[in-house]
């Protein structure tokens, strides 16, 4: 059954498993010095979370799936002007 896209869902709320196990193994394989800290990586997805551009856990403005890109701590917003 075809579905309409989900805005302002990430992921793991779309059933993307595959795909969203992919993105937890690419967080992981981060080092830590490159990672976002927990509290800087939920407040940047609660950000993501309330934009129009975000459609089945992928940023519109740059095609990114931003669970990686929150991840990465010196990633920032692709939108004008940056929401983190």
């Amino acid at each position: 059954m075809d579905r309409p896209p989900c805005k302002k869902c990430l992921l793991a709320e779309v059933g993307q498993a595959d795909i969203s196990a992919e993105i937890d193994r690419l967080k992981a394989a981060l080092p830590e010095s490159e990672r976002a800290s927990v509290p800087e990586y939920e407040k940047r997805l609660s950000r993501c979370r309330e934009c129009e551009s975000l459609s089945e856990g992928m940023c519109i403005k740059c095609g990114c799936f931003v669970e990686l890109r929150a991840a990465k701590a010196k990633s920032c917003c692709p939108d004008v002007p940056a929401r983190w």
